[in-house]
């Protein structure tokens, strides 16, 4: 049974938030809003976590799950070599709806995927998620949903679509764009999911230095 705790606020209640990151030390799956719409969350430095929330989304390991962070002195501790176009978007667009792919650091031992190599960050512009991000840390986290299905937009859909959720932080209806996804692990930025931030913008701002 998915237990559901309001969240409602800026800054959200801070009992919501321990149990919230009381549930993600645990191992289990949670249900968090974000900017654009609720997503799943886990703890991929927890043994068997990760594993668990690829079995609750019905998603392939090879498509490699994301990281939310507070902010830039996060993502800083995940990456190696951070380039510097990437140092530039975070700057300008965090937080937001901008997923930003970088190089990984070596030792990360975190659980994501199947791809060692490089690691996608979002700092999304929500109070709940960014509280959750400084209480426990960074987290991985996708899209509240099955693999291809349309995701999830309240806190009351987890129990009707969803099996698997230990808990879900209510925060109200949750239907933003998704976030864009960009490759920044080169020079110049590569467009993988076109979203909430404009493509153009983007290029502008990697090109001002």
């Amino acid at each position: 049974m998915t237990h559901v705790i309001g969240a409602h606020g800026d800054p959200p209640p801070p009992a919501a938030i321990e149990a919230a990151a009381e549930a993600l030390r645990a191992g289990d799956i949670i249900g968090v809003p974000t900017d654009t719409v609720y997503g799943l969350a886990a703890d991929p430095w927890h043994s068997g976590a990760s594993d668990r929330l690829f079995l609750v989304k019905g998603r392939p390991r090879s498509v490699e799950l994301p990281v939310f962070v507070a902010g830039a002195e996060q993502a800083r501790e995940l990456t190696a070599n951070l380039p510097a176009g990437a140092e530039r978007l975070m700057a300008e667009f965090w937080p937001g709806p901008l997923t930003i792919v970088a190089p990984r650091r070596p030792d990360l031992d975190a659980d994501l995927g199947e791809d060692d190599a490089t690691i996608g960050l979002r700092c999304p512009a929500h109070p709940v998620p960014l509280a959750l991000c400084r209480r426990f840390g960074p987290y991985a986290t996708t899209s509240a949903n099955r693999h291809a299905t349309a995701p999830i937009s309240e806190a009351a859909q987890f129990g009707r679509e969803l099996a698997g959720v230990a808990l879900v932080l209510d925060a109200g209806p949750c239907r933003g764009e998704p976030s864009t996804v960009v490759d920044a692990t080169g020079e110049v930025p590569k467009l993988l999911r076109a979203g909430g931030v404009d493509w153009e913008r983007i290029m502008e701002i990697v090109a001002s230095a």
